[in-house]
């Protein structure tokens, strides 16, 4: 909300002379009771004579293309003369007689405008009669200021400080919950609490009234909770809204308009109740307020034509609907240049209902604003009340005696308070004193009971945001400083060491994968799932088992992941658009796996049973923690020390090695065929016999549909599915060398090479220290469908230096069991 400072002191000053701050202090005081500010500005300087002014006589010069008048002005003796001031001004809102501010030569307003005599369609134009944008009261203004006579006795003197002088606009941001907030009633109760000093709430005595003004149908469909109306006959329609209140709306961004319209903005301002003023001449009978029925059409003030919904609420009268409750009125009866008896209508509406309709129809307004965030239901009848009589001190005419009313307030709440519980919560002790006094402040009445040790506290009607003991417990430390609490450690629980077990792997995980060259990135949480279609998985493949969601970001990724991998491609596809073409990417992060198709509601007035709670808890989307890899282009780069070397299916199963080693695991590979990768260049991530993952090379046609670059590789590794173990090795020194031989076995094309690794490594026997494959040879002369797998064989003895011999004899045995089990053949 927009507020000047000037009006708050004026507003809190009445009952505390002589109190004042500085901007600054009085943004601290904003912050102090829990309101943040988007930043105060202070209206731009003004120097020079800018002083009070009469039109005495317009002379209208028509030979232009634009109407253009010249002005003589009375200016009394700021001229230095005393004669009249000859002014050129192109505004039409001002007649001979009004009282205007004048910018004599010499003065700079807002935006480095100065002032100075010049020539000017056809005559010399001795200074500017002033619009409220020109002065920088406001960003955009229709004609010049017009001011009372209760200025006349000013004329000459400066105009600076009787319109309002220096001031200095807040920006307060009120958060959805304190809706009260959004008027200077509420923002000057929470600026009084900040500064201790006496606040008197502006809402008095509501008048007498007698009788009704007309029937008003409020039906029950409508949850609307009060509607109010009263009537002001014979006004003067070019009445003018005071300069003072017309200041204050434009502080507060929003446009003067006409005296009935200002004065129900004003109001609104004030108190926090938004109000609606019709053309009593253009209601017709008497006013029905119901739901709209689907299709009707409607024009709002903004002179849109709208189609309403049936959940819209509207005011009818004979001649069809009149308003848009609770969002904007509608042109049929709008106060117009000739509009002389006035209804002010002031309602408390559903907040939701009126939330709803503004969504739907785009269109929110101060009104809707307010009412969505809950009105005090209270002060309809006094909203009516100074309503009227603003509109009778400015614009004559005379208050109708009767009042429609219909509604009651609804009954206060009344919240116990346990007297320990705010010192318990904040771990500062707050005395039963304090505790009163700060509820107090807030509007509440405090009863105590139980000795003391328990109050009765009943809820103010504009607190719509209070409903148990805890929302008083806030109230009392935001009002005692939440800087007052002080910041004390937690104390660890017996057995807590930091990080838990999953969190140290998780960050094991995201520093190897760091360390060894790839980059983070956050995937997105969400995917489209018609990618599945083009990857061609199948109907029972898990990873079709989404979340949807309702309400979706974005109308393409209406689903939750199942798979990093889709976001972190087109992360990869991203970098190369622009122009990065080698990437190694990783993320970390939780998908979401659909295990039920509805969560059952169990019955929210007790605790649901063990049973229920298994039963939700089975129905919840299955979130393991998965990691993925992605990479492209080269991993080494081509340079004086030789080629470059791409990225391959075999660094994305290395980057599932390092993540096994980071988990402290044995990671098994093996061949597999599972999309979206390519059939033969796929692996099996296994733990201890389970698939944990896949890795290697993408399919051609998905890297081709996803504007990827060529033979484009990925990893995808879920983390959850990873056994906790300690695997410390002790380290094994021996002061005896190894001995190495190698071993080439010709075997079946088909035959993973992990397996005959791990047949050698069996066969070998206890000396055998390691076995790496390093070549994969294939000829003809092999035979068909064979290929040559050669392995280094690594033995050490701890006890003596091994002979050749020895190492030859376990070399044999292990290729025998080879021979056995798999029918492998050594070359020579």
């Amino acid at each position: 909300m927009l507020i000047s400072q000037n009006w708050l002191h004026g507003v809190l000053g009445e009952h505390n002379p002589g109190w004042t701050v500085s901007s600054e202090e009085l943004d601290s005081g904003f912050v102090r009771v829990g309101f943040e500010t988007e930043g105060y500005e202070p209206l731009p300087e003004i120097t020079g004579p800018v002083v009070i002014g009469r039109v005495k006589e317009i002379e209208e010069l028509t030979e232009f293309k634009k109407p253009i008048r010249y002005c003589q002005v009375d200016v009394g003796d700021a001229n230095g003369t005393g004669e009249l001031q000859g002014i050129i001004c192109g505004a039409r809102n001002f007649d001979e007689g009004s009282l205007v501010p004048v910018s004599l030569p010499g003065a700079e307003l807002p935006g480095g405008f100065k002032i100075a005599a010049r020539e000017t369609y056809g005559h010399i134009s001795n200074g500017m009669i002033c619009s409220a944008a020109e002065l920088g009261l406001t960003a955009k203004s229709e004609g010049i200021i017009t001011l009372d006579e209760s200025f006349a006795e000013y004329i000459g003197q400066d105009a600076l400080p009787l319109l309002g002088g220096a001031d200095t606009v807040f920006d307060v941001n009120v958060t959805p919950d304190r809706g009260y907030a959004l008027s200077m009633r509420g923002l000057g109760r929470e600026i009084a609490s900040a500064f201790n000093l006496k606040f008197v709430d502006p809402v008095g005595e509501v008048s007498q009234a007698s009788g009704s003004l007309i029937d008003i149908d409020l039906r029950e469909e409508t949850k609307a909770i009060r509607f109010g109306l009263r009537k002001v006959t014979g006004i003067d329609p070019k009445a003018q809204s005071p300069f003072w209140m017309q200041r204050i709306l434009m502080l507060a961004g929003q446009r003067p308009v006409n005296l009935a319209t200002d004065v129900t903005n004003y109001v609104m301002l004030y108190l926090g109740q938004p109000m609606h003023a019709f053309d009593a001449n253009k209601v017709a009978g008497n006013l029905v307020v119901r739901n709209a029925q689907a299709g009707e059409k409607f024009e709002t003030l903004d002179h849109v034509n709208r189609e309403l919904f049936a959940e819209d609420v509207v005011i009818c009268d004979d001649n069809g609907i009149q308003s848009l409750a609770g969002v904007m009125g509608g042109t049929t009866s709008e106060i117009s240049d000739d509009t002389t008896d006035v209804y002010f209508e002031a309602a408390t509406w559903d907040p939701i209902t009126v939330a709803r309709t503004s969504r739907r129809h785009k269109l929110s307004s101060e009104a809707s604003r307010r009412f969505e965030r809950g009105v005090d239901p209270a002060i309809v009848e006094y909203s009516l009340d100074l309503a009227c009589e603003l509109l009778v001190q400015y614009g004559g005419g005379h208050v109708e005696d009767a009042r429609t009313l219909v509604g009651e307030v609804p009954e206060a709440k009344v919240v116990a308070l346990d007297a320990s519980k705010p010192s318990r919560y904040a771990g500062v002790e707050y005395s039963n004193d304090t505790i009163v006094a700060r509820l107090e402040e807030v509007g509440c009445s405090v009863a105590a009971f139980d000795e003391g040790k328990a109050f009765d506290v009943t809820i103010p009607s504009w607190r719509t945001d209070i409903a148990e003991d805890v929302d008083l417990v806030e109230e009392i430390l935001r009002l005692e400083g939440l800087d007052a609490i002080p910041s004390i450690l937690p104390i660890p629980t017996v057995g807590s060491r930091g990080l838990s077990p999953a969190q140290k792997r998780r960050r094991a995980i995201g520093h190897a994968l760091a360390y060894a060259g790839y980059a983070e990135v956050i995937p997105s949480p969400f995917i489209n799932d018609e990618l599945f279609d083009t990857w061609e998985l199948t109907a029972d493949d898990a990873r079709r088992n989404l979340v949807r969601v309702q309400n979706p970001l974005e109308a393409d990724k209406s689903a939750l992941s199942t798979t990093l991998l889709p976001n972190m491609l087109e992360a990869v596809a991203r970098n190369v658009a622009r122009g990065r073409n080698d990437v190694t990417l990783f993320g970390v992060q939780q998908v979401a796996f659909k295990r039920a198709d509805s969560t059952p509601m169990p019955d929210v007035s007790k605790r649901p049973s063990d049973d229920e709670i298994d039963q939700l808890i089975n129905t919840l989307p299955a979130q393991p923690l998965h990691v993925a890899t992605v990479g492209a282009g080269n991993v080494e780069f081509e340079g004086p020390w030789g080629n470059g070397r791409a990225y391959t299916y075999a660094d994305a199963i290395e980057s599932a090695r390092q993540v096994a080693r980071a988990a402290n695991i044995e990671l098994d590979v093996e061949k597999a065929e599972v999309q979206p990768w390519h059939p033969g260049r796929c692996a099996a991530l296994k733990v201890e016999g389970e698939i944990v993952g896949y890795a290697g090379e993408l399919h051609p046609q998905v890297v081709k549909d996803m504007g990827l670059p060529a033979r484009t590789c990925a990893m995808e590794l879920d983390i959850d599915a990873l056994p906790f173990s300690e695997n410390l090795p002790a380290p094994v020194l021996s002061s005896f060398p190894t001995l190495h031989q190698d071993i080439a076995l010709v075997v079946d094309e088909e035959l993973p090479a992990e397996k005959v690794r791990r047949t050698l490594e069996e066969g070998a026997g206890e000396l055998l220290e390691s076995v790496e494959l390093f070549d994969v040879f294939r000829d003809e002369k092999l035979g068909e469908s064979k290929k040559s797998l050669a392995f280094k064989m690594f033995f050490r003895a701890a006890d003596r230096t091994l002979t050749d011999e020895e190492v030859n004899t376990h070399r044999l045995a292990a290729a025998e069991l080879a021979s056995e089990r798999l029918g492998a053949q050594m070359r020579a």
